[in-house]
C-alpha cells in the first residue's frame, strides 16, 4: 500500500520495529494493525450496558424485555397514581404471561387492564375511562381485556360502588376550589344520597356510572351556590361525554319533579324551577329514607311549620307583592279552628307541629287559591303577614341533616330497600318500550299500504284510506301527519320485510341489519 507522498518504499525503525515512508518518514499503520476480536486466546470484549443486548452483554432478549415491560409498568403507575399497587400489577401480570411478559400495544392494554382488575379487587374505586386515557387504548378494547383477565384468572371482582366513584372525583375536583371544609363535607354527603337515589330511580342501569356522576356534582354545586363548576368542566374532568351528562342531568332534574309531585305545593313544580324547590324535595325523600318500613296505621311525620310559611312567603313574592308586606293581620297564616285540621297535631307548648300529607295539602291549598282569588280582583296589593319570631327564611343548614344511610356508601342490596317516595322503572327500558310501540304502529300502516296496492278494491271498503291522516304514536305522543310526511326508510325497511315474510315479533325488535341480511339479501352483511 502507498504512503500518502506517493512513495512505495518503505524502511523499518530500529528503535521502534515500526514500519515507516523512506521517502516522508511517515509510520505506516496499516503494519501496525491489532484485531480487537474475542475468542479462546484473544481479549475479551467490553460490557456496552446492562439492559441492552450486546457484545459482552449479561442480559439476553428474554431479560431486556422483561427489564423494558416492567419499566413501562412503573411508568404507567406513576401516571395513575397507584404506585402503592405496582407489585401486585406485576404479579399478576407474571402470572397471565408465564413470566414472559411483552412489548407492543397489547401489552399496554393488558397493563391497563390488570391495574383496574386490582384497583376493582381491593375494593378500591377506579374509572375504566381514565385508565384507557392513561394507557392510550380504547375504552371498549379496554373492557375485553378486562373480561380476559377476569375470565382466565377466574375472579369474582365486587360490585362497583358510583358512590365511591362519586367521592373519589368529587374530592379531585374539589381540591382545585376554594371551598370551605364544612361545606365540601355538606357538598359531599348531598351528593352521595343524590347518587344513591339516581341508582334506586335506575337512572344507572345499563349505563356508565360516570355520566351520572358528573350530573350530580354540576347539581350539588348549583343547589349550594357554588360558582366555577360547570357540568361541561365536570364531565372533561371524569372523562365522560358532556351530552351524555347533560342527558343525566335533564333525568335527575324530572326524577326530582316526580317525587315532588307528593307535596303540596307540587304542581308547581317543573324541571325548569325545581332546582329552587330542591331543599323541600331533599328533605322530604331524606324524611323518607328514614321511614321504619313496615309501619302500620296512619303515618304522620314531622314537619316544621317553618316550611310552609316560608314557602307562602315566597310564592307572595313571586306575584311582585314584596313591598306591600306589613305586619297586619293576615287570615292566610292563622290556623283559625283546630277542627278545620283534624290531622293536626302538636306538644303542649305548640312547638314541632306534625302535619299529614293531607291537613298540609288543604293549609297550601286555602292560601294559593286566596292568592289566586285577590289577584283577579286586583286587591293583591293589600295582603298582610303577620311576622312572628322565628320565621326567619331557611338558609341551606336548616333543610339538610345528612342523617339518613343514604348519604354513606351502600351497597345495592341496601340501596334497594330504601323508600325516597318515588320509584321508577329503568328510563332505557321504557324508551325501549316506546320504541317497539312505534314499530308496531309503523308495521300496521305498512300492512295496509301492501294491502292497497295488492287489492285496491277491498282497501277503501274497510276504511284504510283514512290512515293517510291517522294518528301515529312516536315518543309518547300522538301527532296527525299526512301520508307523506309519515313515510321514511323505516318504512320502506319495514315494507321488504313483511313482504319478505319475516315475522313482526321480530320485525319489533328493531334488528334491521340483520334481518335484511338474513331474508332479503342472503348474507350476513348488506
Amino acid at each position: 500500500m502507498p504512503c500518502r507522498c506517493g512513495s512505495h518504499s518503505t524502511i523499518r525503525d530500529d528503535q521502534t520495529g515500526d514500519l515507516v515512508c523512506s521517502k516522508c518518514y511517515t509510520i505506516l499503520d496499516f503494519d501496525n494493525y491489532e484485531a480487537q476480536i474475542g475468542g479462546i486466546t484473544g481479549p475479551t470484549g467490553t460490557n456496552i450496558h446492562i439492559g441492552y443486548a450486546g457484545t459482552g452483554s449479561l442480559f439476553s432478549y428474554k431479560d431486556r424485555k422483561i427489564y423494558q415491560a416492567k419499566t413501562l409498568i412503573h411508568e404507567f403507575a406513576l401516571r395513575l397514581d397507584i404506585t402503592y399497587s405496582e407489585s401486585d400489577i406485576t404479579s399478576m401480570i407474571d402470572e397471565i404471561t408465564d413470566g414472559e411478559f411483552g412489548e407492543g400495544d397489547w401489552f399496554n392494554v393488558l397493563i391497563g387492564a390488570c391495574s383496574y382488575v386490582v384497583m376493582r379487587r381491593d375494593k378500591k374505586f377506579f374509572p375504566a375511562a381514565e385508565v384507557a386515557k392513561a394507557v392510550g387504548c380504547d375504552i371498549y378494547e379496554l373492557g375485553r381485556m378486562i373480561a380476559r383477565v377476569v375470565k382466565f384468572l377466574k375472579l369474582s371482582l365486587p360490585e362497583i360502588s358510583i358512590a365511591g366513584l362519586f367521592e373519589r372525583e368529587f374530592n379531585n375536583y374539589m381540591n382545585r376550589k376554594n371551598v370551605a371544609e364544612d361545606k365540601k363535607e355538606m357538598m359531599m354527603k348531598q351528593g352521595i344520597f343524590l347518587v344513591n337515589c339516581a341508582v334506586k330511580w335506575s337512572l344507572t342501569t345499563g349505563r356508565r356510572p360516570l355520566p351520572v356522576v358528573a350530573a350530580v356534582m354540576a347539581f350539588v354545586a348549583e343547589l349550594n351556590a357554588v360558582d366555577g363548576l360547570k357540568i361541561e368542566d365536570v364531565a372533561e374532568h371524569v372523562h365522560a361525554v358532556v351530552s351524555t351528562c347533560k342527558l343525566r342531568y335533564k333525568e335527575l332534574l324530572a326524577a326530582l319533579v316526580r317525587v315532588a309531585q307528593v307535596l303540596p305545593w307540587g304542581k308547581d313544580i317543573s324541571v325548569k324551577n325545581v332546582v329552587k324547590y330542591a331543599p323541600f324535595v331533599i328533605q322530604y325523600m331524606e324524611l323518607k329514607s328514614m321511614e321504619v318500613p313496615g309501619g302500620g296505621g296512619e303515618r304522620v311525620e314531622p314537619f316544621d311549620m317553618e316550611d310552609v310559611i316560608s314557602e307562602c312567603l315566597q310564592k307572595v313574592a313571586a306575584y311582585g307583592n314584596d313591598e306591600n308586606l306589613s305586619n297586619g293581620d293576615s287570615q292566610y297564616f292563622e290556623v283559625r279552628n283546630r277542627s278545620d285540621f283534624p290531622t293536626l297535631s302538636s306538644d303542649n307548648d305548640g312547638n314541632n307541629l306534625k302535619l299529614s300529607h293531607e291537613c298540609l295539602s288543604l293549609i297550601y291549598s286555602t292560601f294559593s287559591n286566596e292568592v289566586d282569588a285577590e289577584k283577579l280582583n286586583g286587591q293583591s296589593g293589600q295582603i298582610h303577614v303577620r311576622k312572628r319570631r322565628g320565621l326567619e327564611p331557611y338558609t341551606c343548614q336548616d333543610w339538610w341533616s345528612g342523617k339518613s344511610e343514604l348519604s354513606k356508601k351502600l351497597l345495592l342490596k341496601q340501596i334497594l330497600e330504601k323508600e325516597v317516595g318515588f320509584d321508577m322503572m329503568p328510563p332505557s327500558f321504557i324508551a325501549g318500550c316506546k320504541a317497539n310501540e312505534r314499530r308496531r304502529q309503523k308495521i300496521k300502516a305498512a300492512k295496509v299500504r301492501i294491502n292497497k296496492i295488492v287489492d285496491p278494491s277491498s282497501a277503501g271498503s274497510d276504511g284504510s284510506d283514512n290512515l293517510n291522516s291517522s294518528e301515529v304514536a312516536c315518543g309518547g305522543k300522538k301527532r296527525k301527519r299526512r301520508q307523506a310526511s309519515e313515510i321514511d326508510w323505516e318504512d320502506f325497511v319495514i315494507e321488504a320485510l313483511l313482504l319478505h315474510r319475516v315475522k313482526e315479533e321480530d320485525i319489533e325488535k328493531g334488528h334491521y341489519r340483520a334481518l335484511l341480511g338474513l331474508y332479503v339479501f342472503n348474507s350476513g352483511t348488506i
